[in-house]
């Protein structure tokens, strides 16, 4: 079978591109690419496709196209590399759970319409976030989650009576109630309650803290 033939077996005509390179896959599974007549491993299409060079897949005997099931290895393959996943489990679990739905033939469609509007979209992303962020993007945004979380996190000491320390700038009213006790002062008139003073310290205290709660929720 030529390159010619091949190139047009199992193959919708409009789904064919002129310029594509024909990739052969042989029965020991290596990779041959016709256009540098040398053999590829899957990270050499992988860089490929990250370059925009389009190539098809055909098995050299049957001249089937199996383009789909190489590049399904390519993610596979990607997937297992380190911790940089680009599809997270429950995303796999509902795409697993589409194949034989009503709406499987929906899918498709929809993956490839989202996936084109976000490559439509990502040099302005990009831009917007070297913009907001700076250079390195993703890690001014990991560090604004974090600061986010330790701020939730300190809100939530303010309704913890038994915390052993406030965040800065929220005066804590439980303070006195966490020193050991002291002696109280000799009085002619006995054990006395909080004073007047003391009461209305409290309350201040109280009100700053409540004030400090509706700036976090604006």
């Amino acid at each position: 079978m030529t390159d010619e033939t091949a190139s047009s077996a199992g193959q919708p005509k409009q789904e064919q591109s002129r310029n594509a390179t024909v990739i052969k896959k042989y029965a020991n599974r290596r990779l041959y690419n016709t256009a540098t007549s040398t053999y590829v491993t899957l990270e050499d299409l992988a860089r490929m496709v990250k370059e925009g060079a389009d190539f098809i897949v055909y098995d050299a005997k049957s001249g089937e196209d199996i383009t789909r099931s190489v590049l399904t290895q390519i993610i596979f393959e990607e997937e297992n590399k380190g911790d940089n996943n680009l599809l997270p489990i429950n995303f796999l679990r509902q795409l697993i759970r589409f194949y034989g739905d009503s709406m499987q033939g929906m899918v498709p469609g929809y993956l490839e319409f989202s996936l084109g509007n976000l490559m439509k979209e990502q040099d302005k992303v990009r831009k917007q976030m070297m913009d907001a962020f700076g250079g390195d993007a993703f890690k001014a945004m990991e560090d604004a989650a974090k600061r986010n979380m330790q701020l939730f996190q300190d809100s939530l000491k303010m309704f913890t009576p038994f915390a052993g320390s406030m965040p800065g700038g929220f005066p804590n009213p439980f303070a006195a109630a966490q020193r050991p006790a002291e002696k109280p002062a000799a009085s002619s008139t006995g054990t006395a309650g909080p004073s007047k003073d003391e009461l209305q310290s409290l309350k201040d205290q109280l009100a700053a803290m409540q004030e400090k709660i509706d700036q976090l929720n604006r």
